[in-house]
């Protein structure tokens, strides 16, 4: 998986994409991080990226070029790397089609399924909103997905870009170490993770449930199934009321 994140802040992506699981996937080759910073293809010598909206109101608005130029230039890096059997210039273009993600509070809300479905894409270009946004022109004509990662606005697109590749990042084989950790995980099966515990089996007064300590797999399966929708059931209805009517329970 590659990740191209046009950004006005390459620095913050790089510093946190570099670190722990993602990092150690990145020493592997399972990943890469490609940043292109914004200002670098700014329109004037104070190198801002931004303008007055049309219509007034407050803020300012990223304006066309400069998105449209960034885009090009990932584009640009994408067709370097691809392999000699792929058709260059506009046939590239054409067959490769590379997802434009726009992380912006009007897109879809993020979650696991569109996670594995970004993971199977060889490379994605992650499109950083700032400020007021993006000129709508721009968007309009690069962008394949916006996608939100909740009902709320952050000061900007760099975080979203983060939280998704990261999630992204875990669906690659080989980026976890242990496969069977990234099925087990919650909202893999549409419920939230059981509870678990380790050592000591007893810490103040507070001991382990003795069905883990049985040793009979089958029961701790099952302990952790009922777990599983009890906690669900308290902590997000709204996923458990899903995962019922997926299965016809009513």
């Amino acid at each position: 998986m590659n990740f191209h994140v046009i950004t006005l802040f390459p620095e913050m992506i790089e510093s946190a994409f570099s670190g722990s699981i993602t990092g150690r996937a990145m020493d592997k080759g399972l990943i890469t991080l490609d940043t292109i910073s914004l200002r670098a293809f700014s329109q004037n010598s104070y190198g801002s990226v931004d303008d007055y909206t049309y219509g007034g109101g407050a803020g300012m608005l990223i304006s066309c070029e400069p998105v449209w130029l960034a885009y090009e230039e990932a584009v640009s890096r994408i067709e370097a790397g691809a392999d000699e059997e792929t058709p260059p210039g506009n046939a590239f273009r054409e067959e490769r089609k590379t997802r434009v993600i726009f992380t912006t509070p009007a897109g879809r809300v993020f979650n696991e399924k569109m996670a594995e479905e970004l993971s199977k894409e060889k490379d994605l270009i992650i499109l950083c909103g700032h400020y007021e946004g993006i000129d709508q022109r721009v968007t309009d004509r690069i962008v394949t997905d916006e996608i939100s990662i909740g009902d709320y606005v952050l000061t900007g697109g760099e975080l979203p870009a983060l939280v998704i590749m990261d999630a992204v990042s875990r669906r690659i084989p080989g980026v976890l170490n242990n496969d069977e950790s990234k099925d087990t995980e919650s909202f893999e099966e549409g419920l939230l993770e059981y509870p678990q515990y380790t050592r000591p089996c007893e810490w103040k007064g507070m001991k382990v449930p003795d069905i883990l300590l049985s040793g009979d797999h089958a029961a701790v399966d099952r302990w952790r199934h009922h777990e599983a929708l009890k906690r669900t059931g308290e902590k997000r209805p709204d996923l458990l009321e899903k995962w019922l009517e997926k299965r016809g329970i009513y």
